[in-house]
């Protein structure tokens, strides 16, 4: 390393030290230092070209929740770093740690009315777990620790760099560049819960009959799924999960019930949320989909709440234990618990009753993934994935059409991150570009991303920086002319008073085509099979046009459309 070094450079080897290896991002006036230290420097980072920052974000986004590492994405000043927030405000809400950094016009010139100004630190503020606009190069270094001491500690979350374009061109001393290695995965530094919570949490469910623990996406982020799964199969307890909860455990599981609440849940899974005397929250902030706005657990039900956010707390249910810390130190705790008791007697004989419940539950799906009802119904495409695609494969999904139906059906038959949607704040778009994130973050797995048509048509410019990498992921998009989820809460809500949701039919296909995708426009329920294996194991990237049966004509696995 030279005794001589500017800001550009300095945030180069900066991100270096903290083990990143991708950047996803676009060029801008204001990143042209940053862009050329990249270029002359010796790294091993590959930065990703992509069409919009917005998909940079997604792609970042993705890429974390894969890879366990943060998610960098970069973008210019004023319209960039605008573009680059729904990306950092899901990351945050959904506690995946991204990076977003937005270079920015020169220190010397805020306020003298230039080109692209934007306030960035006032910006991101609200919408970021940490964030800077960093005003002098000597401070560069000592900024991106703390943003990757934030992201990646207690609840992770996204943070934001601005880099002015003056500073880029300062000095910054060499010896400063260095990085806690702890900080380059999460969660960094996990506590473990304070002395006698675990036990109590433990006291409190075996003196329930009917527990049910329900899952939130911290779980998975904790990599606690070991623990979880022997946790419930000594005490053959059920296991539920949110949507983003999903991987806890396998869903092939014996005590995995699967999603509940007013997205992906079913009538037959709601039975057990509406049986359980104590709810077990795990990761969880026991929010307004996953209790169906918080009809279930009722009021009075015992409460035992795991989650190393002590925000969470008590938030929205009176808690009878709260146990705050790292989810995979506290279950292990519990389990240590149970081995010291010998516990070996109580069970709660839910492998029973959840092999009823979804019988009952599949007789249904199975009847209709078996139609050939025109339009195809959506259960036939959640069939034909679950037959074709290999078992290691990681699926992302859009928050319209496909996503319910994927969750309440779709049987994951390995526990971990294997299925990803943006369920925070539910972005059209997010599947498309996140889809390329999660590959460059796992390119061993088959990356299969469903959307509906509404979806596609906010971000398919993305294609382009696909197969520009020749990434061999299989889209699926769920054509049914319509923003779905809209007209169908209008059918339901509002006494099907439809109201500027319809759009023109788009033969998806084509516009795929004509990026380079190979690609199909299916109608025939028949051929989906064939086609999808086809696609599947085609080397490159691949897309599938499914015409569907409209969300508010179909039997849906939505309890409540307004979440």
């Amino acid at each position: 390393m030279t005794n001589k070094m500017n800001g550009a450079e300095a945030m180069v080897r900066m991100l270096e030290a903290h083990g990143v290896q991708h950047i996803f991002g676009l060029c801008g006036d204001t990143t042209l230092p940053f862009y050329d230290a990249m270029h002359k420097l010796d790294h091993k980072m590959t930065h990703v070209l992509t069409r919009d920052e917005r998909c940079a974000t997604y792609m970042a986004d993705a890429y974390s929740r894969v890879t366990g590492r943060v998610g960098v994405a970069e973008g210019p000043s004023g319209g960039g770093a605008t573009y680059i927030l729904p990306g950092l405000i899901e990351a945050s809400e959904s506690s995946y740690a991204v990076l977003g950094i937005t270079t920015d016009i020169s220190v010397g010139s805020y306020g003298k009315y230039p080109l692209t100004e934007v306030d960035q630190d006032a910006l991101m503020k609200p919408l970021t777990k940490w964030n800077t606009v960093i005003k002098k190069s000597e401070h560069i270094p000592r900024m991106v620790r703390t943003a990757f001491r934030a992201m990646t500690t207690g609840r992770s979350g996204a943070a934001h760099l601005g880099l002015p374009y003056d500073i880029q061109y300062e000095d910054v001393d060499p010896s400063d560049i260095w990085a806690d290695p702890k900080h380059t995965s999460y969660p960094a530094y996990p506590q473990a819960p304070e002395p006698g919570a675990a036990e109590a949490a433990v006291d409190a469910i075996l003196s329930a009959k009917n527990p049910l623990i329900i899952c939130g996406g911290g779980v998975v982020i904790a990599g606690a799924m070991d623990e979880l799964n022997r946790l419930a199969t000594r005490l053959d307890i059920p296991v539920a999960t949110s949507i983003s909860g999903q991987g806890s455990l396998a869903e092939t599981n014996p005590q995995c019930l699967g999603v509940v609440g007013s997205n992906g849940g079913t009538d037959q899974t709601w039975e057990m949320m509406e049986a359980a005397d104590l709810v077990v929250f795990m990761g969880a902030r026991a929010g307004s989909t996953t209790t169906s706005r918080w009809e279930a657990p009722a009021p009075g039900t015992r409460v035992v709440h795991f989650d190393n956010d002590p925000m969470v707390i008590g938030a929205n249910y009176r808690t009878e234990v709260g146990v705050v810390g790292d989810l995979r130190l506290a279950l292990a705790e519990v389990n240590t618990i149970l081995d010291q008791r010998g516990q070996g007697e109580t069970t709660f004989g839910g492998a029973a009753a959840i092999a009823d419940i979804k019988k009952r539950k599949f007789e249904i799906f199975d009847q209709l993934a078996l139609s050939n009802e025109l339009p195809m119904r959506p259960e036939r495409v959640i069939d034909a994935m679950m037959k074709v695609l290999p078992e290691d494969a990681t699926v992302v999904s859009d928050p319209g059409t496909s996503c319910p139906y994927f969750s309440a059906y779709y049987q994951l038959p390995t526990a971990g991150r294997h299925f990803i949607t943006n369920r925070a704040h539910g972005a059209l778009g997010y599947s498309l570009s996140a889809a390329l994130g999660a590959w460059f973050g796992r390119p061993t797995s088959k990356v299969v991303a469903m959307m509906g048509d509404g979806s596609f048509g906010f971000t398919c410019g993305e294609l382009e920086t696909v197969t520009r990498h020749r990434a061999p992921i299989t889209y699926i998009v769920f054509s049914n002319s319509n923003f779905g989820w809209i007209k169908a809460s209008q059918e339901a809500d509002k006494g099907a008073r439809y109201y500027n949701v319809d759009f023109n039919r788009t033969d998806q296909a084509a516009v795929a085509a004509a990026y380079g995708v190979k690609s199909w426009r299916v109608e025939n329920p028949d051929d989906l099979p064939r086609i999808l294996k086809e696609a599947i194991d085609h080397d490159g990237p691949t897309l599938i046009d499914v015409i569907v049966q409209p969300l508010e004509e179909s039997n849906a696995p939505v309890r409540r459309w307004m979440g």
